[in-house]
């Protein structure tokens, strides 16, 4: 303890991510529950927010106010076709068009990881609102919690357990039983929603396929921050890094659905509110 008696160290760095944990609950979970606009408004403040960053990490420069605004039109575009068309035609070609759209409004280092990865965050933020809007609230839960219960228990598993790596090159901190753990605990996840939300057996298997995917999103982001030579996306939140920090693994998650998605009927639960 410090003489003004603030945490020091980690405990003072883990206060920070308590609380900054506690408030991106709260609003999440009222966003959530309310959906339609406000939802979708949230969704496109984020994904805005995440180009922003991506942004920052692909250009020469660090700071880049001259294609902000580009960035967040890009984002609110897509999130407001995402709602108001919900054909995948639609969000294809706002995805296409808008992406590279932004990433020419300023000169930066890695072009096709801006187009490709900006065009994947779009993607997934506009499907993000269609399954709220098509799906309910529980089917958004559903997804939230076996990202987070994923994340979580690959964590603890890691950190208890050790063993080989799972993609040493690219995320040196992962581990092979972290990585199966938080497979199981998307299982968990999915059995307990078979039972509640009337989803069906088939989630206990999808579960740990979205897990999964999570996971490579993740990854994925880790990439490009070793490549940017950057510790975190940026420090819009305190103790957790950037937006992208938080929901790269979720990012992942809403891909895989819709791609499973048009490939079938998935055994998500139970329409809800």
């Amino acid at each position: 303890m410090s003489k003004s008696g603030k945490p020091k160290g980690r405990w003072g760095d883990l206060r920070r991510r308590m609380i900054s944990a506690a408030i991106m609950l709260s609003v999440g979970a009222i966003e959530v529950w309310l959906g339609g606009v406000p939802f979708a408004l949230l969704v496109i403040g984020l994904t805005g927010l995440m180009l922003w960053e991506l942004a920052r990490m692909t250009a020469p420069q660090r700071t880049l106010p001259n294609i902000l605004v580009g960035l967040l039109a890009s984002a609110i575009l897509t999130g407001v076709l995402s709602f108001v068309f919900r054909e995948e035609m639609m969000l294809a070609l706002a995805a296409l068009v808008l992406a590279p759209a932004a990433g020419l409004l300023g000169p930066r280092r890695d072009r096709r990881i801006f187009f490709t990865y900006g065009t994947a965050l779009m993607v997934a933020g506009a499907g993000l609102v269609m399954l709220r809007e098509e799906g309910g609230s529980v089917a958004i839960l559903w997804l939230i919690l076996v990202v987070v219960t994923s994340d979580v228990m690959g964590y603890f598993a890691g950190r208890s357990l050790g063993g080989p790596k799972f993609w040493p090159a690219v995320s040196p901190n992962k581990t092979w039983s972290g990585t199966i753990a938080g497979w199981l605990g998307a299982a968990i996840v999915g059995l307990g929603f078979s039972i509640a939300a009337g989803a069906g057996w088939g989630l206990i298997i999808l579960s740990p396929v979205i897990a999964l995917a999570g996971q490579l999103g993740d990854i994925v982001e880790s990439w490009i921050k070793r490549r940017s030579g950057v510790k975190d996306s940026s420090s819009l939140i305190p103790g957790h890094g950037g937006v992208l920090d938080r929901f790269d693994a979720l990012t992942g998650a809403v891909l895989a659905v819709l791609v499973l998605g048009m490939l079938g009927d998935l055994p998500l639960p139970a329409m809800g509110n």
